[in-house]
């Protein structure tokens, strides 16, 4: 099997680990046991442990497979939509490991602080108001980074286009 085809591979089973790592995310907040603050606080550190042993390093491996794609079939290089998706990408590494996996592990550590009592629950709940947005937000571009991949619209790198209309130009004013 050649290169292209195991990056693309490794890159698609990787996007099916995000989209899932994101869904395992959102039942547990749905309907994870919150009766109690250690059940909060062990909650929490089931979705700390979606983030950082499922969602984050699918994330790597999409965006590492996705770039040496980029190297490994030049072509790549002057698609449009590969560079939005590749765009995309830092933005959702971006929110998963700065948001997202911060989050679960912030929660995961105010939760257990709750349950021995060293915290008000408000704090956790200040802290999480933005949860559901920020899912909200990185399951958007992760199913755009999908449709991108597999509509591949013509999108040409702006720098491609003029060199190409600067080339038809060229070609014109010889013929005429």
């Amino acid at each position: 099997m050649g290169t292209r085809k195991t990056l693309k591979i490794l890159h698609t089973l990787a996007t099916a680990g995000i989209l899932g790592g994101l869904l395992a995310y959102m039942i547990l907040l749905v309907y994870g046991p919150q009766d109690t603050p250690q059940a909060v606080a062990n909650l929490r550190v089931s979705i700390a442990a979606v983030s950082n042993y499922l969602l984050f390093p699918s994330l790597v491996v999409v965006l590492l497979t996705g770039l040496l794609a980029m190297i490994v079939h030049k072509p790549f290089l002057d698609k449009g939509w590969v560079w939005l998706k590749a765009a995309s990408g830092i933005l959702m590494f971006k929110g998963v490991l700065t948001i997202v996996a911060a989050k679960a592990d912030y929660a995961a550590t105010v939760s257990a602080r709750i349950a021995e009592g060293e915290v008000a629950a408000e704090v956790l709940d200040r802290a999480m108001a933005y949860e559901w947005g920020t899912l909200a937000v990185i399951v958007a571009i992760s199913v755009a980074n999908v449709v991108l991949g597999v509509w591949r619209p013509r999108l040409l790198r702006p720098s491609s286009a003029r060199s190409r209309g600067a080339e038809a130009n060229r070609m014109t004013e010889a013929a005429g």
